[in-house]
């Protein structure tokens, strides 16, 4: 499948399907698929006392690089896990890390948690659980939804990358596999790689303006100026 088409025709679930299952599913198998993701997206309500150990100015991926692996505890289960409890595992992991990744920023921020709701897709959910407050429900923009699924898409799969080598050498020891994400997560915090797109939100930040781009343009072509254009430099996009 060409990842433009996914992008332009697909969702963020579909693509996990597709992922997980080798091909895109039917309608039945999608409408399951998602209803067992929405299932599986509360976290255990203990996971909040874990949250308050933490200090306000705690960056959010060490939050979440916390929480993801304390999941470990809360399905023992798992520590002994079976082939045939991939699917489960897996439908765990898409549906809980967003909730967690959400949980994280409100933390950050000092704002109450957001549960799920189960009404709203995928991408629709995170975004309800990032900026909804208690007494203000968030409507979501279908602009940015959009945006963001094809992020999510274009994120699902970045081949022998560091954090899914990390991954991958974690689990080759047969380690609890939300353990294992964990420390996906520590290596996709690095500058190098996932810290790369804090980079790019500080870089729009200092912009500021769309005005402002043909000058700083003008800065990252200068050989002078320490300036970089940041976001553009994954080898997996050489060629778009």
């Amino acid at each position: 499948y060409d990842i433009k088409d996914l992008a332009e025709k697909s969702d963020f679930l579909e693509v996990a399907y597709l992922l997980i299952y080798g091909k895109l599913p039917s309608g039945e198998q999608y409408n399951n698929f998602t209803k067992q993701v929405a299932h599986h997206s509360l976290v255990n309500e203990r996971l909040h006392y874990l949250f308050q150990t933490f200090c306000s100015s705690s960056h959010p991926m060490a939050i979440m690089l916390a929480a993801v692996g304390s999941l470990s505890a809360f399905y023992p289960d798992l520590l002994n896990f079976k082939e045939a409890d991939y699917e489960l595992i897996a439908i765990r992991m898409i549906a809980k890390i967003p909730t967690i990744a959400a949980m994280s920023y409100k933390y950050s921020i000092g704002q109450p948690f957001i549960y799920p709701d189960n009404s709203l897709d995928f991408t629709e959910n995170f975004l309800h659980m990032m900026f909804a407050t208690p007494c203000t429900k968030y409507k979501v923009n279908p602009i940015i939804k959009n945006a963001l699924n094809k992020i999510f898409i274009l994120h699902a799969d970045h081949e022998q990358n560091a954090s899914t080598s990390t991954v991958r050498i974690a689990g080759s020891s047969g380690a609890n596999p939300f353990a294992c994400i964990s420390t996906g997560i520590a290596s996709l915090w690095g500058p190098a790689h996932g810290g790369a797109n804090e980079a790019v939100i500080n870089m729009l930040k200092e912009i500021g303006s769309s005005k402002y781009i043909p000058k700083y343009i003008a800065k990252a072509k200068d050989k002078n100026d320490p300036f970089r254009l940041m976001g553009f430099g994954h080898r997996v996009y050489k060629n778009y």
